[in-house]
């Protein structure tokens, strides 16, 4: 989850690393630190955010056409400068950065100290160039060999950049698990943990697969695999860019990000839906069409936010396309031995494409048998590689840590697949299809509409800044946004909060109500809504506060609830669509009203690339 950056080439380093771990400040801001070659190799590195290892470098000699820098998200040791990267070899001559983690690096240890090495810091990072020191020095064999001798050892997951005080004409590079790109340039290269920091030198780029070590000069590109064969690079264009990158005028990046929404809803659609005619077409999964109508079951793996939007997956398809769907913990998945078989589709949604938990539920999944979907948004990411098939969200760089316009691109998808699938199975009549792609079509419009709430909510934040818990509750399909609205709040503003079905508050939830206790209720007209004007009743009783999420000109709650916003009405498979954007807007001015970093909340990173 940590960010890495590396440069080699005619410019200098250090201003390239230090923009780049701005950009990449999101995958971590416990600690940071960069290492240069100019004439002698110089460590900095500082506890805290990147601007603090900024601060503190003043005066110091900065010079040098080679380096490398890392933003920490903690796993191995306490943030501290001691533990912050990049860490070096016994004599000094080497320095590491690393993204991952080091599986076996006790028992690594444990036989380094016996050959006499002493360690400097607690992470398994430093273990990992001591053992590739030590097994240079006991063979004799050059770095590139003892580096590649030393990642055939470790078990575990890297993205590691190495840097030789005495070759300062070449970086290695290497990842399994772990995500690394190399930008190429004339006469420089690029290494960084996505394409953010590079995208403003060059749109050329190479994903590094698993097992895939880069030695880089700046002249030359050799990639070689663990078994010592020569790979052939595979260059590709950058879509991304550079504004995407800024905040555009905004406060904050989640507040760009929930405003990006409209437009990142319609990427979505874009070319895969054709209202006029009844048909929606999905490129990256048409070449299983005929097997999606003889399935037995879809599992949807994912974690986090991700999750949440599986859940409104489950609705959706199974309400158009009368398919048996399970909403599993990617983390969970591959440890209770679960029963899957051929006949099974599991779709992987993530974001990044690199969470770790999910790559291994796909790896599960492959080997009993099962075809694979993947639904992410980072195009080249591991997920994509490890599906047999899938479908990019198309949503643009999120950089805010809590994700906002992701999730949203995720239920755009999986409301297509579900009504591909549909289509393909019979299971819709044309009619009704024409009428939800119609609908569908416009709802990048309707989410401009929630958005013009936002002064209205802002307000309404005013009144519950200080709250110490938040109920969040839902039915049907606003039950996974009931979730994703309490975990938004609760990633941003420390301020605790649960989710639940509606129905369930009175199984034990409805015990916390109190004049203290703010409720959100998703309170739209749709099937369920007798049942949660009888559940907002029931708060009522008990003196709790009541925020309702309503639709639009609905009389009924406002004469209940203490607080109403409305949506657009729209028909109910499109209500997580529009019912989450007023949650997002809540959450957010909460926040900063208590004074919080919402780009950067406490404890998280974006990319979960560690189990």
């Amino acid at each position: 989850m940590c960010g890495i950056v590396g440069y080699i080439g005619f410019r200098e380093a250090w201003p390239i690393i230090i923009k780049g771990l701005h950009r990449l400040e999101y995958r971590g801001y416990d600690s940071a630190g960069v290492a240069l070659i100019d004439d002698t190799l110089n460590i900095y590195k500082k506890a805290g955010k990147v601007s603090d290892l900024e601060g503190s470098v003043a005066g110091e000699n900065l010079g040098g056409k080679i380096g490398m820098g890392h933003t920490r998200w903690a796993t191995h040791g306490e943030p501290s400068d001691r533990n912050s990267h990049p860490h070096t070899s016994s004599d000094g001559s080497l320095a590491i950065i690393h993204n991952g983690i080091i599986e076996n690096y006790s028992t690594l240890k444990e036989t380094l100290i016996s050959r006499g090495h002493h360690f400097k810091s607690d992470t398994d990072t430093e273990v990992l160039i001591h053992l590739i020191e030590d097994i240079r020095d006991q063979t004799d064999l050059d770095l590139r060999e003892a580096v590649r001798i030393a990642l055939s050892e470790v078990v575990g997951a890297y993205a590691i950049v190495i840097m030789d005080k005495n070759n300062p004409d070449e970086l290695i590079a290497a990842r399994k698990g772990s995500p690394m790109v190399l930008g190429v340039g004339k006469e420089e290269y690029f290494i960084a943990s996505d394409a953010s920091p590079i995208i403003e030198y060059t749109k050329n780029v190479v994903y590094l697969k698993d097992n895939e070590i880069a030695y880089i000069r700046r002249d030359e590109l050799l990639l070689k695999n663990i078994d010592n064969v020569v790979q052939i690079p595979y260059v590709q264009e950058l879509e991304l860019k550079l504004e995407m990158l800024e905040k555009g005028g905004f406060e904050h990046f989640m507040l760009k990000e929930i405003y990006e929404q409209p437009r990142s809803i319609k990427d979505c659609m874009r070319g895969r839906i054709y209202p006029s005619s009844g048909q929606v077409q999905l490129g990256g999964i048409k070449e299983y069409a005929e097997k999606l109508k003889n399935i037995d079951r879809i599992i949807i793996v994912a974690c986090g936010t991700s999750w949440h939007a599986g859940l409104v997956g489950e609705y959706l398809i199974e309400e158009c396309a009368r398919i048996p769907v399970e909403v599993e913990y990617a983390s969970e998945f591959r440890y209770r031995n679960p029963i899957i078989s051929e006949k099974d589709i599991v779709i992987a949604v993530s974001q990044s494409g690199e969470t770790a938990d999910t790559m291994a539920a796909i790896e599960l999944a492959k080997e009993k048998g099962a075809t694979i979907f993947g639904i992410c948004n980072v195009v080249g990411a591991s997920i994509p590689r490890l599906s047999h098939a899938g479908v990019y969200t198309h949503a643009g760089p999120e950089i805010g840590v809590a994700s906002t316009k992701a999730f949203t691109a995720q239920v755009t998808v999986l409301t297509l697949m579900a009504l591909y699938m549909a289509q393909q199975r019979g299971t819709i009549a044309q009619s009704k299809l024409i009428d939800l792609l119609t609908e569908l079509d416009n709802i990048p419009t309707l989410v401009e509409k929630c958005l013009e709430s936002n002064e209205s909510i802002r307000k309404i934040s005013e009144q519950f800044k200080d709250a110490r818990n938040f109920l969040f509750l839902g039915r049907g399909s606003g039950f996974p946004v009931a979730l994703e609205g309490a975990l938004k709040l609760k990633e941003i503003s420390y301020i605790h909060a649960e989710g639940y079905p509606a129905a369930e508050m009175k199984h034990g939830p409805i015990a916390l109500i109190d004049e203290e206790m703010p409720v959100v209720f998703i309170a739209t007209k749709n099937s369920s809504y007798e049942k949660v004007i009888s559940n907002i009743q029931e708060v009522k009783a008990r003196k709790g506060k009541v925020i309702a999420i309503v639709t639009e000109g609905d009389s009924v709650v406002r004469k209940m609830a203490d607080y109403t916003i409305e949506i657009p009405d729209a028909d109910e498979i499109f209500l997580p669509m529009l019912a989450t954007i007023p949650l997002q807007l809540l959450s957010y001015h909460i926040a900063v009203l208590r004074g919080c970093n919402v780009d950067q909340p406490r404890n998280l990173a974006k990319s979960v690339t560690v189990e």
